[in-house]
């Protein structure tokens, strides 16, 4: 008998979109008090600043990435401690970005991967025995375990055993129990329909005797005895269990208590719980976020209000792991990631409206617009940039290529031959970005040589036009354009570009273009579906001082790369990347299967110079390069270097080389100069995709001036 539902899957998008919403709400003002707020804001009950785009922050990059774990490890269940904590070391950089790096011993998270990286297994990374109850009970152990609730709905028990591993990654006690309480309250708020009976049944879960529940209860007694006024509350809370009560940075327990208030007095409402978690203050991004998953679960998309929470966000987030490729996301995909997971771990099969959208391979870069109100972040431009234009997007279910939705674009007023992109970003710099927090670094998720693909229609209240699929190289502003079609009322058109090879080609957008006919101006109507990239990459990549990415005067970035360690910059036309220890740098997509990469390379100093391919993270991939002693090495990398094979090689400091790489199936070849030096099968658990990079270990300096790929059918 199923136990999974097919509503199941749009309320895990409510909750991932409220999670996000919360997140933005509260992250101008994090760590303002109440007093600060109602001073400053008077009643906050919008978002307080206007992001140019929102950045990247550490209550989504988390959640996103802990859960790839499921998949990863392959434990389903079963998962452990330590596989969730093998996921931190891969997808975190080194001590910067991601979450807070406060210190060994200041901050949880730092703590616990160091301890991580050191060889301490989770869960005796996180916990209390080994790094004290100052440490261990700060707040991360529930603001980053909110996907472990949305992947098992109506399931809170393993919701809460899930969560318990992965919380005790970073956390031990009430960190703990913070992470099973949240996990649990969401993975009910999908069947109950009372926010009490969430509580109590959440809090269940937790020891009777820990002080996690003990200050639930207190806020759930005062709430009984005092009902109408919220701020009566806080000020009981403030007094009781504020923050000089419990010693660390953002104790876990004062935070509980606010989220307990605003969920019991916002009386099931989204906006006035989370306006009212907000006005709290303290860790405000943190407990509105979580309080928001929870909501946005139990409401659903009809509860969340869309001009003032939705229409701002436009389904956009982005995230700062080591793989820059999975840091441009969008709502939708995420929560279609989410719920593959969740059908997985049910052991069910996926429903039968949402199976060929679920089976996708490139699920979170492809846009469907199956979810109500979901825009997939895309965006409308024009032409010509000096006038006033106007654009509106929204979900519609008037026409679909498939499904059941579309997305309708209505621009005004579009001259005659003017232009109107209707596109994806899928690349961003620092110019996009109002700050820097969070430190995010990306690379494309589309490349020369593959083809974008989309349908449109136009309604019967547009005009005829002409149109076609294009994308846009960054390094030069052209425009790279489809097969352009006439396109009549009620027709939907199949529309496709290839991008040819682009010899340093960078695309940072892509998606359908529309031009009226001549003589011809007014309003642009249409629907769009099915934006999909696939095919074969193609591209080049080399490097000079405008492939620099300047963020703040700290954070400098080299275009299209993401740092694992390291010291990464440009000088002249290369990029030198040197180490103390080691130094890893990734570029390219996560998810590329076979393909033959070149890359040039100068060792400078030290013995150990190598580019690395198949790359899934900071513990997973091969590398290949010259080493001590005269040798060229193929190794693996299994959060540690393993040496699979190795060759004489005479290689000198100073010397320009080109090592070819070809990567097919378990086979991987490699050639220094046109001589085959590597000829591996690898039969143990091989990586059989990943993106490529840069490396060195042991004090050395490489200098690095140009890659190439060509993916292999």
């Amino acid at each position: 008998m199923s136990t999974m539902k097919n509503e199941y899957i749009e309320k895990i998008y409510a909750g991932w979109l409220a999670k996000i919403i919360g997140i933005r709400l509260g992250a101008p003002i994090e760590g303002w008090t109440y007093d600060k707020i109602q001073r400053v804001y008077g009643e906050l009950r919008r978002y307080p600043l206007d992001y140019r785009d929102f950045a990247a922050d550490d209550d989504s990059n988390g959640p996103v990435f802990f859960l790839r774990a499921l998949e990863d490890s392959g434990q389903g269940k079963d998962l452990s401690a330590q596989a969730v904590g093998e996921t931190l070391l891969n997808y975190a950089p080194y001590e910067h970005g991601f979450f807070w790096w406060g210190g060994y011993g200041i901050s949880t998270e730092h703590t616990a991967y160091l301890n991580l990286r050191n060889g301490i297994p989770a869960p005796q990374s996180g916990s209390v025995e080994l790094n004290g109850a100052t440490v261990a009970e700060q707040i991360g152990g529930q603001i980053f375990i909110d996907t472990w609730g949305l992947v098992c709905p109506g399931n809170p028990d393993l919701a809460a055993r899930l969560a318990e591993k992965a919380a005790s990654v970073t956390h031990g006690g009430n960190g703990i129990y913070g992470g099973i309480f949240i996990a649990a309250a969401i993975a009910l708020a999908f069947e109950e329909k009372s926010i009490e009976a969430i509580i109590s049944k959440g809090l269940a879960y937790l020891p009777a005797d820990c002080e996690y529940r003990r200050v639930a209860e207190a806020v759930r007694d005062f709430h009984k005895k005092h009902p109408d006024n919220w701020r009566d509350c806080y000020r009981y809370i403030f007094e009781n269990f504020g923050y000089d009560k419990y010693p660390g940075n953002c104790h876990i327990i004062p935070n509980s208590a606010v989220m307990i208030l605003s969920l019991l007095y916002g009386k099931g409402d989204f906006s006035e719980t989370l306006h009212i978690c907000n006005m709290c203050g303290w860790d405000t991004d943190c407990n509105v976020g979580n309080v928001a998953t929870i909501m946005g679960v139990l409401v659903g998309l009809e509860g969340i209000d869309h001009d003032t929470w939705r229409l701002p966000i436009n389904d956009f987030y982005i995230c700062s792991s080591v793989m820059g490729s999975m840091n441009i996301l969008d709502i939708p995909g995420s929560a279609l990631y989410m719920a593959k997971q969740a059908w997985d771990l049910a052991g069910e099969a996926y429903p039968p409206e949402w199976k060929e959208i679920l089976s996708q391979a490139n699920l979170r870069d492809s846009c469907h617009f199956e979810f109500p109100g979901s825009t997939h972040a895309i965006r409308v431009r024009s032409s010509s940039g000096g006038r006033t234009f106007v654009s509106e997007l929204r979900n519609s279910t008037e026409e679909a290529r498939s499904g059941k939705a579309s997305l309708r674009v209505h621009a005004r007023p579009v001259m005659a031959g003017e232009r109107v992109y209707v596109y994806k970003k899928t690349y961003y710099t620092s110019q996009d970005f109002h700050d820097s927090r969070y430190d995010p670094s990306f690379s494309p998720i589309l490349y020369p040589g593959q083809t974008i693909g989309g349908s449109v229609f136009i309604p019967p209240d547009g005009q005829p036009c002409h149109g076609f699929m294009y994308a846009r190289d960054a390094s030069t502003g052209n425009i790279i354009e489809g097969e352009k079609v006439h396109l009549e009322k009620g027709i939907w058109y199949d529309l496709c570009c290839t991008i040819p090879f682009i010899e340093g080609g960078l695309i940072d957008e892509a998606g359908w273009a529309f031009e009226t006919e001549l003589g011809w101006s007014g309003d642009l109507a249409c629907l769009v579906d099915q934006l999909v990239f696939s095919g074969e990459p193609q591209y080049s990549m080399s490097f000079s001082p405008s492939s620099l990415d300047v963020w703040s005067g700290r954070k400098k970035e080299i275009m299209q790369c993401t740092r694992l360690k390291g010291l990464f910059y440009i000088e002249g036309e290369e990029a030198h990347l040197s180490s103390a220890d080691f130094a890893e740098v990734y570029t390219g997509h996560h998810d590329w299967t076979d393909y033959t990469a070149e890359f040039c390379l100068r060792p400078l100093f030290g013995e150990e110079h190598s580019v690395n391919v198949r790359v899934q993270g900071a513990i997973r991939s091969y590398a290949l390069g010259f080493d001590e002693g005269g040798k060229f090495c193929l190794y693996k990398n299994e959060d540690g270097y393993r040496l699979l094979e190795e060759k004489p090689f005479a290689w000198e400091l100073g010397k320009t080389y080109t090592i070819k790489v070809e990567c097919q199936g378990k086979v991987i070849k490699a050639w220094v100069d046109g001589k085959e030096c590597i000829n591996y099968t690898d039969q143990d658990k091989p990586y059989l995709r990943g993106a490529l990079g840069f490396s060195n270990r042991n004090g050395s300096r490489t200098a690095f001036t140009k890659l190439s790929l060509r993916g292999l059918p």
